[in-house]
């Protein structure tokens, strides 16, 4: 007979992406007695990781090694990483990947039969493994495959969080809505693992998808746990004007160039390298990705992009690799041309545009992915360890959900095998997270807000505070802009008051999760007068080591912006030093 009750875990795992599905792996491995759970808002092979498309970076040939990797990991990110967490990543990601390959994820191959490597974004050595441009897709598949061969992970598929269950001083689970049903449960662990995802959906224009709220981040944020870094928000150069769907940095590792409306190379004027002789044609395309959207918008200024229905563009130029080139290494991208643009990149140009992407910032954790509050852990996009810094390597990430994913899994796994049940009054709180939904979205009085309405204006504020460049006032205006949202939220009107899969209620907290994050980025974006990596002051042009070469953390005040500390970043070997590429 088990000795678990409904709903009641050792280990409570918050979206069944690649972090939280590897984290999973690794705590029943660490201690097969426990019960894992994985809930996830969406089934798991629809989480976001399936999307990802380029490849994972790991050293794995020998004119390679950790060094390098963490050398272009802590530059590339404007020397804002955490450099221990930095060592141990590069240290770790060759075991993971070769893991995967065990596991069964199917690797491109040389024609020796050896793993192939392609190079990416601010990488100066090739270094990023890939299975043709659907790697995100292989890793998920191969780690939910994997999971089904442990009967002790459970999944609740199709929940959806909306509360932490924070009692004596630690994390003792989440409250939990089934969308199918509509019931609100209290699900019990001794230790609860975020692996949300980012927060790319607070913008208007971004490669996404509609789950990435930052859920995960706000979660944790109202239980008292700071983020960290959140001014730091990727833009991915190469996203379709219209839906934001990405056009992955493989392309241009292929050998795509980016074409201004002249047809000109125009990245040869931003000192990211000079155009290399054919067929290579690839140098100064694969600069970090904040360099390469920095110099979009400068082109922009001169008037040197095309303008279409959905606003600026340029070109990404894949003709000259041909079509079996195109067909074998980027067979999904010509499939989203056709089927998103209408267009065949074997014959005709891609219109591209920056697009946002990541995040740098996330839920503050130490190198095990632990938070401040007892029990709580995070990896992945949701968490801040932090290795990415202010700009993070194209094929680091998924990477990263790997080696943190089972670094957390193996902590929490740990920690809960030495905690005793969660206590019996966390269930009681249920009662009062239905009331506060109650209130919140189907109270009596005044409802005349609309969630698209409100989610508009958050996008139009994002997009001219927080965007590529920022100054004082703009993000000022925006932070009342953020502010005022916030007030008008508790004025939103339902239409649906049913319970089976009410999925405008879920947009409704959904929206309440994304402006707590919105607020975050704005005030530590505010607060930091430098500008450093995705970060650009137009106000304070120069990086300033002296006074910022921390981490921002911010913490939720009830009924006020959040309060912004800082935290020394970590330095272990490599001091701070120009970032220079194409030299």
């Amino acid at each position: 007979m088990s000795r678990y009750g409904p709903n009641e875990h050792d280990i409570l795992i918050i979206g069944g992406g690649g972090a939280g599905l590897r984290a999973a792996i690794a705590a029943v491995e660490t201690n097969p007695k426990l019960s894992v759970a994985v809930i996830s808002k969406v089934y798991p092979m629809r989480s976001h990781t399936v999307s990802a498309e380029g490849g994972a970076a790991a050293v794995i040939k020998p004119n390679d090694n950790i060094d390098l990797h963490a050398y272009d990991t802590i530059s590339g990110g404007d020397w804002l990483c955490d450099q221990d967490a930095v060592e141990a990543f590069v240290k770790e990601a060759p075991e993971e990947m070769l893991q995967l390959e065990h596991w069964g994820c199917p690797w491109s191959r040389q024609e020796d039969g050896k793993i192939a490597v392609r190079p990416f974004g601010g990488m100066k050595i090739e270094r990023t493994w890939f299975a043709a441009d659907k790697t995100g897709f292989h890793m998920l598949h191969t780690l939910f495959q994997t999971t089904l061969k442990y009967d002790t992970i459970h999944r609740y598929d199709e929940w959806f969080v909306t509360k932490l269950l924070v009692d004596d001083g630690r994390c003792q689970g989440a409250i939990a809505l089934e969308l199918a049903t509509g019931k609100i449960e209290a699900i019990s662990a001794k230790a609860v693992i975020l692996c949300t995802g980012g927060c790319g959906r607070v913008f208007p224009f971004t490669t996404n998808a509609n789950i990435k709220n930052g859920d995960g981040m706000a979660l944790a944020y109202r239980a008292g746990v700071p983020l960290k870094d959140m001014e730091f928000v990727q833009y991915h150069p190469t996203g379709l004007p219209f839906t934001g769907i990405l056009i992955t940095e493989a392309a241009r590792a292929e050998g795509g160039y980016l074409l201004n409306k002249d047809g000109y190379r125009y990245l040869q004027d931003y000192d990211l390298g000079k155009p290399e002789p054919k067929p290579v044609l690839r140098s100064m395309e694969l600069g970090p990705r904040d360099r390469l959207s920095q110099a979009f918008v400068k082109e922009m200024e001169k008037g040197r992009t095309l303008v279409g229905p959905y606003g600026h563009y340029v070109h990404l130029d894949l003709r000259h690799l041909g079509k079996e080139v195109i067909n074998t290494k980027l067979p999904f991208v010509r499939e989203l041309c056709l089927k998103y643009e209408n267009i065949d990149p074997v014959k005709e140009m891609i219109p591209v545009r920056p697009v946002v992407h990541y995040m740098m910032g996330g839920i503050h954790t130490d190198i095990h992915g632990a938070t401040p509050l007892p029990g709580l852990y995070a990896a992945g996009e949701v968490a801040c360890v932090s290795i990415n810094g202010a700009n993070r390597l194209g094929s680091n990430s998924l990477t990263e959900c790997l080696v943190f994913g089972a670094r957390a899994g193996k902590a929490a796994a740990q920690f809960a095998s030495g905690q005793n049940d969660p206590s019996p009054a966390v269930a009681l709180l249920v009662l009062d997270e239905e009331r506060r939904i109650e209130n919140q979205f189907f109270g009596n009085g005044k409802r005349n807000e609309h969630i698209a309405l409100l989610r508009s204006e958050m996008h139009k504020a994002m997009e001219e505070s927080a965007g590529i460049y920022r100054n004082e006032a703009s993000l000022k205006k925006s932070a009342d802009v953020i502010r005022n949202l916030q007030e008008r939220l508790q004025n939103i009107s339902l239409s649906d008051h049913s319970f089976t899969f009410n999925t405008e209620l879920i947009a409704a907290i959904e929206l309440s999760y994304m402006l707590d994050v919105a607020e975050t980025i704005i005030q530590s974006a505010l607060k930091r007068t430098e500008s450093r990596g995705s970060h650009q002051r137009t106000d304070y042009q120069k990086r300033d080591d002296q006074k910022f070469l921390a981490h921002s953390l911010a913490y939720e005040v009830e009924h006020d912006p959040p309060r912004i500390e800082y935290q020394p970043v970590a330095i272990t070997r490599w001091q701070p030093g120009e970032r220079v590429y194409g030299r």
